[in-house]
């Protein structure tokens, strides 16, 4: 799934040991889009490497392209969804930067 908007707020990372201890990291952000209604989105960004990558690249005030999971899962009878996003990239640009980049968009 994929969504367009403007980052209007970044929240504090949180970490912590999973049952397998290994550790984990997570961020998430607002998104609100020009819609009328249903127009905020809580998205997560997951593992070390993407936060870092989020942190590096996007700015409160910036308008990008999220492409997202949604995921929900079940903990003692009760069900959580959340947004997992897993590309962002600037509004403007039609493709991610890294596809630009490659120059092989021939069919041939």
């Amino acid at each position: 799934m994929e969504v367009t908007g403007k980052i209007t707020k970044v929240l504090e990372k949180q970490s912590g040991v999973s049952k397998a201890e290994k550790e984990w990291t997570k961020l998430s952000f607002i998104l609100e889009t020009s819609e009328a209604y249903n127009n905020l989105y809580c998205f997560e960004v997951f593992g070390t490497e993407k936060v870092e990558q989020f942190e590096k690249y996007n700015k409160v005030g910036q308008e990008v392209k999220v492409d997202f999971n949604v995921s929900t899962n079940e903990w003692n009878g009760k069900y959580f969804t959340s947004l997992q996003a897993w590309r962002i990239f600037k509004a403007e640009a039609e493709q991610p930067a890294e596809v630009e980049a490659t120059g092989d968009d021939l069919p041939f």
